[in-house]
């Protein structure tokens, strides 16, 4: 069993460096999983088989023991004491090859079942998202909120809260899964969504937005243009006075044409028609329409098309740690 537990941690080590190094596209789902099932196959061998096995080992020291100083006194001799507990505790100390293994079951599968259903920790490497979060941030994403799914294979088993406009959301980018992405959700299954000249319509109906103090970037020492923009709550096609907005920060350059540049040629393009003032996109079925806040410095859904559902990670909520900065800690809007 050593040689064969020897060389299954060879193989995750092997897996993990090689993902580290970037021969290979890890999946860390798959990875947890894998280690969950083999952990906790030498977890139940432990304690159904290997434990049993040296307490047998450990009572059938003291049966010895006790045999041997009854013979003695039947022979009228008095038996030395003799401390064997040291003896004892070595037979008994569950060996290297499965502290390494069954010991470690209990943290991966904890640490599984609550990235997996309940909230997984990102980082956010890039500024697609500034001002409303910024390269750096520790965030918590709600696993639950658009329903429970199966890891690793991701199939939805619960239906959970619909995703609504608004919602600054996770999901596995369309041109590479492998890939986790973060944008705020800015059309949802047959809205109409149209970005011209700068300006937001949804379903015919323009955003308002309000300009707001400008934005100092930090990296490139240079002041933005910050807006608060009105964006329409909802998971459906509503959009009109009555309806519930939600606001949020947004930066726009003057020097930065609302052209896009270079889309690709993504499912359903055909539902989208791109000018020189920027582009009109019907929202299909079962997909939703993603942009950044940092709409002039951010790939979304302009480039690459729509999300399906299937790609859902889960909302973003909280950012808990920003090493540059603990002002950061707190709720996203």
């Amino acid at each position: 069993m050593q040689v064969i537990t020897a060389i299954v941690l060879g193989a995750f080590a092997s897996y993990i460096g090689c993902w580290y190094v970037g021969y290979i596209e890890g999946n860390f789902a798959l990875l947890l999983f894998v280690a969950s099932v083999v952990t906790g196959i030498y977890w139940l061998a432990e304690k159904y088989y290997f434990l049993p096995q040296r307490m047998l080992s450990v009572q059938s020291i003291q049966d010895q023991t006790q045999a041997r100083e009854t013979q003695l006194k039947a022979l009228g001799i008095t038996p030395q004491e003799v401390d064997l507990s040291h003896q004892m505790l070595e037979v008994a100390r569950q060996p290297w090859w499965l502290d390494w293994t069954a010991g470690l079951f209990p943290v991966i599968v904890v640490v599984f079942l609550l990235r997996s259903f309940l909230f997984e920790p990102f980082k956010i490497p890039s500024g697609s998202m500034i001002p409303t979060l910024l390269v750096g941030d520790l965030i918590l994403v709600n696993k639950f909120h658009y329903g429970v799914r199966l890891p690793v294979i991701n199939v939805k088993i619960t239906d959970g809260t619909p995703v609504e406009r608004g919602d600054v959301m996770v999901f596995r980018f369309p041109p590479k899964p492998s890939l986790d992405y973060i944008k705020r959700v800015i059309g949802v299954p047959g809205d109409e969504v149209a970005y011209l000249n700068k300006q937001l319509t949804i379903n015919g109906v323009p955003v308002e937005k309000k300009a707001l103090p400008e934005f100092f970037e930090e990296e490139s020492l240079r002041y933005i243009k910050q807006f608060e923009e009105d964006l329409p709550l909802g998971h459906d096609q509503q959009n009109n006075a009555t309806a519930p907005h939600k606001t949020h920060p947004l930066l726009n350059e003057d020097e930065r044409p609302a052209f896009v540049a270079g889309a690709d040629n993504f499912k359903f393009k055909d539902q989208c028609t791109y000018s020189v003032e920027g582009f009109v996109c019907k929202v299909p079925q079962g997909h939703y329409f993603m942009m950044g806040d940092n709409r002039d410095n951010s790939l979304d859904s302009r480039y690459w098309g729509f999300v399906p559902d299937e790609n859902i990670v889960g909302k973003a909520i909280f950012v808990w740690m920003n090493f540059g900065s603990l002002k950061r800690i707190g709720s996203i809007n």
